[in-house]
């Protein structure tokens, strides 16, 4: 990968180093909305298109060799094409992929969530996270009778009507449109900004919801981070009040410890959804949670009705043996050690470069998760807890000028980077040479960046 000193405007840089991707982003255009499979993924000029990946390494098809902080989404704590993942899938496709039946597997990796969840008495797999955050809500209406959900701004849990309001700013308007979802859905919805327990109290006692649904270390990826006293106010609040609470441990799930932010914080919520690594990179979800709310799901319960589930790849051989394959390394605890030990590595060595460079970001995050503040205006941070804005949900998650974004991106892949936007997610095969050598990349990424005029 070049140093990325020429002369030319960036996006020529970029057109020239990436010809291949060029070439097929144009395909792309003709077949698919905005030429891409997942919103994420679009860039201005064109998305890079990856050959093959490795450990913590991406290789595109130009032939350069990528530092990957997107790890499959989140859900690659093992690292692309993990031999344990790699064998036990090469070992289960000549025997079957798709039987439509049970199958010992799914016994195998449901005991794993069972063992590694402090609420996991009973599962049921999905295919993604979307899927397991429905199934959750639907549980939580049908035990409790009643019909509203609450939820915190910035909060994602997958993209379905019920819950993909509020995911984004701006917030605190009381005005949660969204494209395609009709206001009867909306009304359904309870909209809260985190951290706030007085507020929480005063939304449940007003609303009455069935359930309270959470990032287990606050809104994308810890963008604005909830941590273990508010965590367990919450839990005290809703266990009182006779609310269900669903930790969504879709990111956080085996990643910041083996039994997710609930193992870390020691909280036990009563439903858990789950899904990334879960399934090893795999395609699959799951909803895990106490025995007395997950019988719901049975076909004889107190309730007099059933939750229907189907569901055609539900608990698949493939995704059940990569499962069962991640789910056993996960328990070791070494990857998530690693994982949160290069984070924090990263944000110190980033916050070095920001300051040397005098350019206005600053680096922060939780665990093995970093977010870059660019257009940032507030002391340097002095400490790897340090949380920009002391936490304002208004400042930290907002709209960022997307030409600068586009930039910052296009900068860090010519310098042989690929950053998640301003995030990047850590795995438990990066090493100390990998977060040096991102390290110094940024210097040069700051300079490309200052030399299109688009920061001071």
């Amino acid at each position: 990968m070049p140093a990325a000193t020429s002369s030319l405007p960036l996006h020529q840089q970029y057109a020239a180093e990436f010809p291949t991707s060029a070439k097929l982003a144009e395909r792309g255009r003709q077949l698919f909305p905005d030429g891409v499979t997942h919103d994420s993924r679009a860039l201005n000029p064109f998305p890079v298109y990856i050959d093959r990946a490795l450990g913590s390494k991406k290789y595109d098809r130009d032939g350069h060799e990528i530092i990957d902080y997107w790890m499959g989404h989140g859900a690659l704590l093992l690292g692309h094409s993990h031999p344990a993942i790699v064998d036990a899938v090469q070992r289960q496709v000549p025997l079957s992929t798709h039987p439509g039946a049970c199958h010992e597997l799914e016994i195998e990796w449901g005991e794993w969530v069972r063992r590694l969840t402090r609420c996991g008495e009973r599962v049921r797999f999905v295919n993604s996270g979307t899927e397991a955050t429905l199934m959750a809500l639907r549980i939580s209406r049908i035990v409790t009778g009643r019909r509203k959900v609450l939820k915190f701004e910035g909060h994602f849990h997958g993209w379905h009507d019920l819950l993909i309001p509020a995911a984004d700013p701006p917030y605190g308007t009381g005005e949660y449109g969204m494209p395609g979802i009709t206001p009867n859905v909306l009304s359904d919805l309870v909209v809260i900004p985190p951290n706030d327990l007085a507020a929480l109290e005063q939304a449940i006692d007003e609303h009455q919801p069935a359930c309270v649904i959470l990032e287990g270390t606050g809104g994308h990826w810890s963008l604005v981070p909830m941590r273990g006293e508010f965590l367990r106010g919450v839990r005290e609040l809703t266990e009182r009040k006779g609310v269900l609470l669903i930790f969504d441990e879709v990111i956080t799930g085996f990643r910041v410890h083996p039994s997710g932010s609930q193992g870390h914080y020691g909280i036990t919520p009563d439903l858990t959804t789950l899904a990334k690594i879960l399934a090893g990179g795999l395609p699959g979800g799951a909803l895990a949670g106490k025995a007395e709310y997950m019988c719901a799901l049975e076909s004889k319960n107190r309730w007099g009705q059933k939750m229907k589930h189907p569901g055609t790849y539900n608990g698949n051989p493939l995704s059940a043996a990569a499962g069962v394959a991640a789910l056993a390394e996960v328990a070791k605890g070494d990857l998530c050690r690693q994982a949160n030990e290069m984070g924090q590595r990263l944000r110190t060595g980033l916050n070095e470069v920001f300051a040397r460079t005098g350019v206005n970001w600053c680096a922060y995050g939780e665990f093995s998760m970093v977010t870059v503040v660019p257009e940032y205006d507030g002391p340097r941070p002095d400490r790897d807890d340090f949380i920009p804005y002391n936490n304002d949900v208004a400042r930290l998650d907002r709209k960022i000028d997307p030409k600068l974004t586009h930039a910052f991106r296009c900068a860090a892949l010519l310098n042989g980077l690929d950053f998640f936007g301003w995030r990047a997610m850590l795995s438990g095969v990066h090493t100390a040479a990998d977060i040096d050598q991102t390290v110094a990349a940024m210097e040069r990424v700051v300079a490309l960046v200052r030399a299109e005029g688009l920061v001071t």
